[in-house]
């Protein structure tokens, strides 16, 4: 473990973590760091490593984002709990299906998506919610299924698909469905970390300092989107779900070759 090592690993946490607190997606930067830097540990491990790191910058995010914007409690629990027992259905289905079966049908997701966000200019720029606190739940529940069941089941981009169901479904802005994806995020990622936890699969001689970053990143992050609003979560949306493409691109040509 050298210093050169640490510093790699707490930068890429830090920015992990500014992210992370914007739109999600994190892990797109953090999970690829470790797997680079630290090959000679099992990929689980890596894994556990990650959550331990991460959910610190996501808990600071969430309580940053609850001071400032007001976020629906009861409608984002129910979401919240459905997303961590569909987490647990996710994981358990890895073993018994392929999911590469299932990574051009997200590819194909997010181009879609990635293309109205920029042709609909004003997509998630206002906060307009247009559902009652009832359907809201309704809604959460089988959104929180789907997304929770998909982070068990593959995984990357998790937060940016959580951000986007409160946008395209809920009516909110950007920067109120980040808040919100925040509080929703830090309770499915205790779950996986309680996972990792029980299994000894935390390397906390590298989780430990990169936590610390990760939580500085966090506060700059939402301190930025709380300062600059809707438009630049917006910005960090599109490049994020882009990075996606690229990541799960390379995944299915890589798997057909």
């Amino acid at each position: 473990m050298t210093p050169e090592l640490i510093a790699a690993l707490c930068g890429f946490a830090f920015l992990a973590g500014f992210v992370d607190a914007v739109v999600g997606g994190g892990g797109l930067i953090q999970v690829p760091a470790l797997l680079v830097l630290l090959p000679q540990y099992p990929v689980a491990t890596l894994f556990g490593t990650n959550k331990a790191a991460s959910i610190w910058g996501t808990a600071v995010a969430t309580w940053r984002y609850a001071r400032h914007i007001q976020t629906p409690w009861r409608s984002v629990l129910p979401m919240a709990l459905a997303a961590l027992v569909a987490g647990f259905a996710g994981a358990a289905a890895v073993s018994h299906l392929d999911n590469a079966l299932l990574k051009p049908v997200i590819l194909v997701v997010l181009v879609v998506v990635l293309a109205y966000t920029l042709w609909k200019k004003d997509f998630g720029k206002l906060h307009a919610p247009k559902l009652s606190t009832t359907q809201q739940v309704l809604v959460g529940l089988i959104a929180g299924t789907g997304i929770g069941f998909y982070d068990g089941f593959l995984g990357p981009g998790t937060g940016s698909f959580l951000v986007l169901a409160f946008v395209g479904l809920f009516g909110f802005s950007f920067l109120h469905a980040s808040a919100s994806a925040k509080a929703v995020n830090v309770i499915t990622n205790f779950a996986a970390l309680a996972y990792f936890l029980s299994h000894g699969s935390v390397l906390w001689q590298f989780a430990l300092p990169m936590a610390a970053c990760n939580v500085g990143g966090s506060l700059l992050g939402t301190r930025m989107a709380i300062a600059r609003g809707a438009g630049f979560v917006r910005g960090m949306f599109i490049v994020v779900v882009g990075l996606l493409i690229l990541r799960l691109g390379y995944d299915v040509w890589s798997t057909r070759g």
